[in-house]
């Protein structure tokens, strides 16, 4: 144990958003019960990197009695974080997953949660596949180069012909994108179904608006 600078969260100011995660570059910090924790003394630097990002301002730098600041440690730590979340990844159930291309009879559909996705929207969110996949069935279109009348039949079909019980629809912030949300409203009204759609938009930079 040495007297060094370590980053203390105050619990009170936490909200749990997670947004300090990403510039902890060593892991030290994980959201615990919803509220951001240092797992473990011997992971954190010190030198706070993460301060700037957290919107409440729970994070700062004090000196304590702490445990050494252990690379060989940290190393070992990220590396089985790392394989931990690639065991995790959600990956495709189902084939094919361009919208055009799926049946609305396809046995995969059945009693299931859709995700409306544009095809840009995988290729710029880097956790498309753990944020959004999830138990989601997949259906990916580009309202811009493809036909939104066409889409929004299909997918009329597909919601007649299947208990579907949930819609999330997850686009770019260009306005081009924004005709998947037309499309999910459209093919609800007219299949005469309650379904519930949850609209998500992904900045340019990757993140969620």
């Amino acid at each position: 144990m040495v007297i060094r600078k370590i980053i203390k969260i105050d619990d009170t100011l936490c909200n749990g958003c997670g947004k300090c995660l990403p510039n902890c570059a060593e892991g030290a910090i994980q959201i615990i019960n919803k509220k951001a924790k240092i797992v473990k003394d011997s992971y954190c630097d010190g030198l706070g990197a993460c301060l700037g990002h957290c919107p409440q301002g729970a994070l700062k730098i004090v000196v304590r009695e702490a445990d050494k600041f252990d690379e060989e440690s940290v190393k070992l730590h990220l590396r089985e974080k790392n394989k931990k979340e690639h065991n995790n990844q959600k990956t495709i159930t189902q084939w094919p997953i361009q919208l055009n291309l799926i049946s609305p009879n396809a046995n995969f559909l059945k009693n299931s949660d859709i995700l409306l996705t544009a095809d840009c929207v995988p290729a710029t969110y880097p956790d498309f596949h753990k944020k959004l996949l999830s138990k989601n069935k997949i259906l990916i279109g580009c309202p811009k180069f493809d036909n939104p009348i066409n889409y929004a039949k299909k997918m009329e079909e597909i919601i007649k012909n299947n208990n579907i019980r949930t819609i999330t629809v997850a686009h770019m912030e260009v306005p081009c994108c924004s005709g998947l949300k037309w499309i999910a409203k459209k093919a609800v009204k007219e299949s005469g179904k309650k379904i519930s759609i949850k609209n998500i938009m992904i900045g340019i930079n990757g993140e969620i608006k």
